[in-house]
This record gives C-alpha cells, structure tokens and sequence, in this order.
C-alpha cells in the first residue's frame, strides 16, 4: 500500500557461476521449484515497490526462472531483470549493475542472494522499521552471526557504484560500525546458503 514516503527496491544476485555446486546451482530443483525461488519468494515479501534480478552465467535460464516464478506469483510488474555484462568480476559488479537502475527516490536497497531459499519473511519488515527510523542500513543477526539480506539505505546507496571484486556490500556495512541496526531473525534462514548439492534437502 502506498504511503507517499519513498520506497525501497530489492535486489536479488543471481549471477554466479555456482562452481562449487557444479553448474546449474540457482536452477537446481528446490522444494518444488528452483533454488531460486526461495530469494525471489523473500524479495517479493520485503516492503519493495520492485525486485531486480542480476543475471550473470545461464543468463537466459535464469530470466526465464525469475520470470516463470514472477507470473506464478502475480507479480509481473515488479519484475525487473538486468545482466551484468562483467559478472566474472565478482558480487561487485551485480551490485553495481543493480544501483544503475535503482530510482532516485529510492529509501534503500535489500540485497538478497540467489542461493539462500529460506530467509524468514518475518524479518524483512523489521530490517525495513530500522533504516525508516534512521538507521543507514540493518542486517539480521541469528545466535549472534550477522546474515542476509542487508537493507542498504539511500544514504549508502551511491557506494553501491564504487564496489569492485566479490566482497559483496560487506565492505560497506563493516564501514559503518555500530551505526548498522542489527536485527534478530527467527531462525537460522538468514545464514543458510547452498554452495554444494549435499547443502540440498535429500
């Protein structure tokens, strides 16, 4: 529901390789689905006015996953895909390919990743209340780890731009000290990722 205060965007990177799992890792079956169905069922969950994708290897596999999964779940138009012509680089070049298209008015940024299914949707709104009361950005914490998705707000946005390699938004987020608004998850969803097909359900 619109409010008429500025709105956040979410971004989910799914441009790897996935070499450790073998190829195919966002694509690989999931809980009656693709593995990336999980980050896009968050991503669609946060209080986000859209959901850009970042594509990088298997780019037009993995649109037509994001796509597939955008129509299933009525949310066509919240849909925006791009590719990151230089995802060899790293998360750094998503997460600049993505800042590129994010709109001025934008209050922040979730940055979700492509191969972690179970973030608990509880948690999103909470990330949300943190930077709205002016935090400059807000992660979730389980039994005292810190873990995805990070809330970039609009402050930090620009340094989305400057980011190189594959260290991800965590060089921003450790520049911040006790300023980041630590948030605790409900669950160890925030820290669960698959790297291997073992991490899979069996």
């Amino acid at each position: 529901m619109a409010t008429g205060a500025p709105e956040f965007e979410a971004v989910v990177l799914a441009a790897g390789a996935g070499r450790r799992f073998g190829g195919g890792k966002l694509l690989a079956p999931w809980a009656g689905g693709a593995l990336l169905d999980g980050a896009l069922a968050a991503a669609f969950a946060a209080p986000v006015r859209r959901v850009i994708v970042v594509t990088g290897t298997a780019a037009a596999e993995v649109e037509a996953a994001a796509r597939d999964f955008a129509a299933r779940s009525g949310a066509v138009s919240r849909l925006l895909v791009v590719h990151a012509a230089d995802h060899d680089e790293g998360m750094g070049a998503s997460l600049r390919r993505a800042a590129a298209v994010l709109p001025s008015d934008c209050a922040g940024a979730f940055v979700f990743l492509g191969d972690m299914p179970r973030v608990p949707h509880a948690v999103l709104g909470k990330l949300a209340a943190a930077v709205r009361g002016g935090a400059p950005a807000a992660a979730p914490v389980f039994e005292g780890q810190r873990g995805h998705p990070a809330l970039i707000g609009a402050a930090l946005l620009p340094e989305l731009l400057r980011l190189r390699g594959d260290a991800g938004a965590r060089a921003i987020l450790k520049g911040l000290g006790d300023r980041l608004a630590l948030v605790e998850a409900p669950d160890d969803g925030v820290l669960f990722d698959v790297d291997e097909p073992g991490d899979l359900p069996r």
